[in-house]
């Protein structure tokens, strides 16, 4: 009687066999294990937080620009006090400009230009020391609020300047006296050096002493081992 000899693939059927080695594996060394895979991460940046971020910035361009804005009656101010005058002459019927080849007029827009340069690098550092994060609602309405202040500071100057109707004021002055022009300004271009000056500074500032944060969302990975 032939007695059954176990199997060689399997000698002990209590004990489950051994995966088959691969073909990259060497004799006498453990199965190389991939590496783990990185963990999902969320960024935290601008589309993380939706509709409150776009809140936060509406309301921080709300208030920079109404700030700035106001302080476009300080521009109508001193535009008044600096500005050169320019002297008319009337002999009762006309109005005729007592010096022709004066260059007041051209002075008066130059000073409203050079105020609006001051100005916008004034509130432009301001904004900056106020909210060193910077943002992109500080930018609008720094640009909003430069341009609503020159328009308000041109506004204000010619209504605290010498009266606009020149026929009243030729009247008032009588025959063969001076009077000064009201204060106006041709050159509309200029209305735009305050928001220009003042978005340009901030934007300077926030990029050199602005915090330094991390991008959001940036991930490093870790070195890989691999075990052989």
């Amino acid at each position: 009687m032939t007695v059954p000899t176990p199997s060689s693939h399997n000698p002990d059927p209590s004990h489950p066999s051994a995966p088959p080695a691969g073909p990259g594996d060497r004799p006498g060394t453990a199965a190389s294990a991939p590496p783990p895979a990185p963990p999902h991460v969320v960024s935290a940046g601008y589309g993380g937080e939706g509709w409150p971020l776009v809140r936060r910035e509406l309301r921080d361009a709300a208030v920079c620009a109404v700030a700035v804005a106001v302080v476009g009656v300080l521009l109508g101010i001193l535009w008044l006090w600096l500005a050169p005058r320019v002297p008319l002459y009337t002999d009762g019927k006309v109005v005729l400009p007592a010096r022709p080849e004066g260059e007041e007029a051209i002075g008066a827009e130059g000073v409203f230009g050079l105020l609006g340069l001051v100005l916008g690098v004034v509130t432009g550092i301001a904004v900056f020391l106020l909210r060193t994060k910077g943002g992109v609602g500080l930018v609008v309405g720094l640009g909003v609020g430069g341009l609503l202040g020159s328009v308000l500071g041109w506004r204000t100057g010619i209504w605290l300047g010498p009266e606009t109707n020149l026929s009243v004021a030729a009247q008032a002055a009588g025959k063969g006296a001076t009077f000064d022009a009201p204060l106006d300004l041709h050159a509309y271009g200029l209305l735009l050096v305050w928001p220009f000056a003042a978005v340009l500074v901030h934007l300077l500032v926030t990029a050199v002493f602005g915090p330094r944060d991390d991008a959001p969302g940036a991930v490093v990975a870790a070195p890989q081992h691999w075990k052989s």
